[in-house]
């Protein structure tokens, strides 16, 4: 912000006097000195800002007296009052003639600073930067160089450079008086509140004074309270405390180091866990539950852990139940907490209100938009349909594709998805149809998919190209395993009339249907019946299921998916732990105990780390976490809690399913 022209009237004043007479004390030259009293005169009009008179009656003096030793504080004066009034150019013009005519002048200096100010005031830095450095080189008087160094710090601040605003602040304050210090010590604090603490380390490392460190000290205390470093913070504010006893923000950093202490009051090695043990989702409550207590029992019986507790809280599938439960395990001062499945986002904002790390195991838009405290460690329909559609496209060189999806949120959503994916990766959509989920009788959205539901009139017959695209093969899978490649369902009695209907117009490479096992257990032998054969079958992590095989039959042949898990994987890891909870709950994994056991070691093992003193640090240390290999494949958190998981490829291989694509 540039100064208005009073203030800055009182810094020339400051500046023009500070060796001699102060502002506001008439120059009273001895009146027998011809031209004296008229300058003394210019002097008092000045004083009594009548500045157009006091204009008038310098130049007067300068006319008829160019050469009396009191020329050059006239042309100082005249150039101070163009300042006050804005005329930044004519002032510099004024300074420039008194430095060339009078260049053994006392003034040259107070000149040549005050032109520094006036390219400050127009706005010029550039100038500002480039001159004063070349005016410092030479600079000997203290009042000059403090003076160009408080205005240096205040030129890199308007181009929002703080930290070498800051350098220039603690520069000036080493040589400042006294009743400089005050204004300097302002200027110095809004610049380092505008640091980060990298920065502020940086200058703390080649401060010389201790005094400005202080300032700068107690800063970084403040960042690294704010950033929720904890543990820095306290290092920091207690090194300040230590070396600065007298400092005027010591009670200041002794209160926050309390208020730190507070913040870092809880359990290290208890974990909260937040499960429907009741209501409609009372069951996947309880498979989550298998998970976690599975993780724990295996952890503990490693050599070496420390004894881990969780308390488990049912949210009973209610909102209100869940919050509630987050509010008791606060007071339990557990350090972090798993789930819920569901009623996520209520647990989640109390969760982030008492800053304490929460994993989510939901599929709830935006749940980590909440806060920096709230994670999710669940597959998503991003998650899929990235997966699925990178390894069509990249892998089998797929690049047409058509999308059947039922007519609802589910389906809209992955369709959409899929569709801007698909154009992501160079791909095209060649035809895309809804459907109603409660029908059962698909032949009109598939009759539109492929051209059959509309009568094609005479003239337009003979253009229309008939055929089938050429079957693809698995390179994983043996050769007789072929992409939908059973054959249609047919009848003596519907053949003749079908040999007279038009070809379907199959041009696209794979079809996507994002529904349910028992709905695409209907779609696919439908999809045969018409005569769409030779393209993949895409879906979701839902057709990981026996009952579309049961449902399909050999029609499902090749068709493809993700998941988030796979208990017949050949990874060492996922055989081990499949054997494990087979053996302890007398049943197979599926998806929702895998990722709960995951989540339970994640936080486990980061809990058991000696550096993780804070539930901030355990936080920071949540979004670092890179390519962790759980059960669920590998997983990372980004900075906004998102989980990055490495899915799984799967295909429908006669009666099972079998793992496909590089992992």
């Amino acid at each position: 912000m540039k100064p208005s022209a009073g203030i800055f009237l009182l810094i020339i004043l400051s500046l023009l006097w500070a060796c001699g007479p102060k502002p506001g004390v008439l120059i009273v030259p001895d009146k027998a000195v011809p031209g004296d009293e008229l300058f003394s005169t210019a002097e008092a009009m000045f004083q009594t800002k009548s500045y157009q008179k006091a204009l008038d009656a310098y130049n007067e003096y300068l006319n008829r007296f160019p050469d009396r030793p009191l020329a050059a504080g006239a042309l100082m004066k005249i150039g101070a009052i163009h300042l006050a009034l804005g005329d930044y150019a004519k002032a510099r013009g004024i300074y420039q003639q008194l430095i060339a005519k009078y260049p053994e002048s006392s003034f040259v200096r107070d000149a040549e600073v005050e032109i520094l100010f006036s390219f400050y005031s127009e706005g010029k830095y550039v100038e500002v930067i480039e001159r004063a450095a070349d005016f410092l080189k030479n600079a000997v008087s203290r009042v000059h160089i403090v003076r160009t160094q408080v205005l240096l710090g205040d030129t890199y601040m308007a181009i929002g450079s703080p930290i070498d605003a800051a350098i220039y602040y603690a520069q000036s304050y080493e040589k400042a008086h006294d009743l400089e210090k005050e204004t300097i010590v302002a200027k110095l604090e809004e610049s380092a509140k505008q640091l980060d603490s990298a920065d502020i380390e940086f200058l703390l490392r080649r401060m010389e004074d201790k005094v400005a460190a202080g300032y700068l000290m107690y800063q970084l205390g403040l960042n690294r309270s704010e950033e929720e470093a904890y543990e820095e913070a306290v290092k920091v504010l207690a090194a300040f405390i230590a070396n600065f006893p007298q400092h005027e923000n010591i009670q200041q950093a002794k209160e926050l180091l309390e208020t730190i202490s507070k913040k870092s009051v809880y359990s290290r090695y208890t974990i909260g866990c937040l499960l429907p043990f009741s209501g409609r989702y009372q069951t996947y409550g309880n498979r989550a539950f298998k998970g976690v207590e599975l993780a724990l029992k295996q952890f503990i019986s490693q050599g070496g852990n420390p004894a881990l507790k969780v308390i488990f809280k049912n949210t009973a599938s209610d909102s209100d139940t869940a919050a509630m439960a987050v509010k008791e395990l606060y007071k339990e001062n557990v350090a972090a907490i798993i789930g819920p499945l569901v009623t996520a986002e209520t647990a989640a904002l109390e969760a982030q209100k008492s800053g304490i790390p929460i994993i989510t195991l939901t599929q709830k838009d935006d749940i980590t938009k909440l806060g920096d405290y709230v994670f999710r460690n669940f597959i998503i329909p991003e998650m899929q349909v990235k997966t699925l559609v990178s390894f069509v496209v990249e892998t089998l060189g797929l690049d047409s594709f058509a999308v059947l999806y039922p007519d609802e949120n589910y389906g809209k959503t992955f369709m959409n998805l899929f569709w801007d994916e698909v154009l992501t990766l160079g791909g095209r959509i060649v035809g895309v149809e809804s459907y109603n989920p409660s029908h059962t009788d698909f032949a009109d959205p598939i009759k539109k998919l492929v051209g059959l539901y509309y009568e094609v009139p005479e003239g337009l017959k003979d253009e229309i190209k008939f055929g089938l695209i050429e079957d693809y093969l698995f390179p994983d899978l043996e050769p007789s395993i072929e992409a939908n490649a059973a054959e249609p369902i047919e009848n003596a009695e519907l053949k003749d009339e079908k040999d007279e209907e038009p070809q379907p117009v199959i041009d696209f490479d794979a079809v996507f249907i994002p529904d349910s096992p028992a709905t695409a257990g209907l779609i696919i032998p439908q999809l045969a019946f018409h005569d769409i054969r030779g393209t993949y079958l895409l879906g979701t992590n839902l057709w990981h299921s026996d009952d579309l095989i049961k449902s399909a039959r050999q029609y499902a042949q090749g068709a493809i998916m993700t998941d988030g898990f796979f208990a017949q994987s050949d990874a060492p890891h996922v055989r081990e732990f499949t054997a494990l909870f087979e053996k302890t709950f007398g049943e197979k994994p599926d998806f929702i105990e895998a990722v709960a056991y995951d989540t339970a070691m994640i936080l486990f093992e980061m809990v058991s780390r000696p550096d993780i003193r804070y539930r901030s640090t355990l936080k920071q240390e949540l979004m670092k976490l890179k390519n962790y290999q759980g059960v669920t494949g590998q997983t990372s958190f980004d900075n906004s809690g998102e989980a990055f998981k490495k899915l799984y490829l799967l295909q429908i291989k006669r009666d099972g399913f079998v793992e496909i694509g590089a992992r």
